[in-house]
């Protein structure tokens, strides 16, 4: 999964996810990132509204880690490491549950786990354009 989508206005937040969902085929782990205000959180809520989530989707910034359910009832998991202190802070919440138990897990600000993402996470890097538009860069 190698792609960019260029997102010039909130407007179009919606169809760039569509993109971004029927690319994501059978991978489960993207690590989204980007400066803070890039737009992690808003992107990562339209492509869950997008795969049915129909709960309050927001950042888990305090909770680190929020759950979701799907239009086809399976769990989504929602990351913000933002407030991560050490890796053994993350192992204690499960993570490793979470990560591997074949359910779509998106992360926010996963540079502060590096060294604990699987070998298979899908990188999505989002940056803010002079136009304020975004572009995503995807690499798998």
């Amino acid at each position: 999964m190698s792609m960019e989508i260029r997102i010039k206005s909130i407007e179009e937040i919606a169809v760039a996810a569509k993109e971004f969902v029927a690319a994501m085929g059978e991978r489960k782990v993207f690590a989204f990132y980007g400066k803070m205000g890039a737009g992690k959180t808003t992107f990562i809520k339209a492509v869950c509204e997008e795969l049915g989530v129909e709960d309050v989707i927001n950042s888990p910034t305090f909770a680190i880690v929020n759950e979701y359910v799907d239009g086809q009832g399976e769990p989504v998991y929602h990351f913000d490491f933002y407030r991560i202190k050490n890796l053994q802070e993350v192992m204690d919440l499960g993570y490793e549950d979470y990560v591997y138990s074949g359910h779509v897990c998106f992360m926010e600000w996963p540079e502060l786990i590096e060294n604990l993402l699987p070998d298979d996470a899908v990188k999505v890097t989002i940056e803010e354009e002079i136009d304020g538009g975004r572009v995503l860069v995807v690499d798998s």
